[in-house]
């Protein structure tokens, strides 16, 4: 049973929150509390495995809170958002301190739309009850600072992708892989699990921080060295095949293992296009989206890598994709760029 303490200065959410909670056999809402001066009383009596945080908060805002709790207590914290610019910006902030995942405010009264937030929310949270904190904790104390260049490797041919496929945990993640990439890096096209609304502004804070340039990316957009393009939240993107070029290609397709952008979309399509051209970097992420059509690109001539257990926050997708024999190596985070590297530039060696 994974205990959760529920913090929110809504009394409503919270009675929403608790009555969605509890709906799953193997969670439990265990305390609320409405601000973090109760929530702190709360943990030291109740010891939670999950604390849902909302960021808006009297006395004392969520981030303020999850900094603190990060460096003194570090635990498993579900991030509870508005879906305004301003709380994309500070649910970003928040997984930068070490928050696991988010989830938007619960809309009551729309049952279809109630029924999938409710099974988002139970997924979440057991990511969560299962996740890693404590590795991570404390190691994000500020907004990500300007990272120094890579040396230019010099020998990308402009053909060449990088795949990218994560979810829960990945927005860190992503960072943390990106920071080892040079400016002259092949295009690297990422599919992180995130709503619409997130991804532009999560686009936007990475291209600010790196020397790549990031955007979300747009429809028929073609793929060039040096730039990064995220999976715009909402929208499948694929890789299309355009004379001599490779161009985006955005899809309004339904969800593809409960996820709209899917990984298995983005590698799937690259399988038609680009196999012998791509490498593919599963990171950090529940569920198996992504596995299947990883091991179809190892089939074709791909090079692939995963993130291992040990640095992974939720080792799910890696673990997934590792079992089907779709992996050519598996390693920690820190090490991942690099071997990238030098698949891309045809110096790694292939396993099985």
């Amino acid at each position: 049973m994974i205990r959760v303490l529920v913090v929110d200065d809504s009394a409503l959410v919270r009675q929403v929150l608790t009555e969605l909670i509890n709906q799953a056999p193997d969670l439990e809402v265990v305390g609320v509390a409405p601000d973090p001066y109760a929530a702190r009383e709360k943990i030291k009596q109740l010891n939670p495995d999950v604390i849902t945080l909302d960021v808006e908060m009297p006395r004392m805002d969520g981030i303020e809170f999850l900094e603190k709790i990060m460096r003194l207590r570090p635990m498993p914290v579900l991030m509870v958002s508005s879906l305004t610019e301003e709380g994309n910006e500070t649910t970003l902030r928040a997984l930068e301190l070490g928050a696991v995942d988010f989830v938007t405010k619960p809309r009551v009264g729309v049952a279809d739309g109630l029924a999938e937030y409710v099974e988002d929310l139970h997924q979440k949270l057991r990511a969560a009850g299962r996740s890693r904190v404590s590795r991570r904790s404390g190691r994000v104390s500020s907004a990500p600072r300007r990272s120094a260049p890579v040396a230019p490797v010099g020998v990308v041919a402009s053909e060449k992708l990088i795949l990218v496929g994560a979810s829960t945990g990945g927005t860190e993640a992503i960072w943390q892989f990106l920071q080892g990439m040079p400016s002259d890096a092949p295009a690297i096209l990422i599919t992180q699990h995130m709503p619409a609304g997130f991804t532009r502004s999560f686009a936007q804070r990475l291209d600010s921080h790196l020397p790549l340039r990031v955007q979300e990316a747009g429809e028929g957009q073609r793929l060039r060295p040096g730039h990064v393009y995220i999976a715009p939240g909402g929208r499948h993107m694929t890789v299309i095949r355009s004379g001599a070029d490779y161009v985006v290609h955005l899809t309004d397709d339904p969800p593809v293992n409960r996820h709209r952008p899917s990984v298995d979309m983005l590698f799937g399509s690259a399988v038609q296009s680009a196999a012998a051209n791509s490498v593919a970097v599963m990171l950090t992420g529940m569920g198996d989206d992504g596995a299947r059509a990883m091991l179809r690109l190892r089939e074709r001539g791909a090079s692939t890598f995963a993130q291992d257990e040990a640095t992974s926050v939720v080792y799910g997708m890696p673990r997934e994709a590792v079992a089907l024999g779709a992996v050519d190596e598996e390693l920690p985070l820190d090490r991942l760029a690099q071997a990238v590297l030098k698949a891309v530039s045809g110096r790694s060696t292939r396993l099985g």
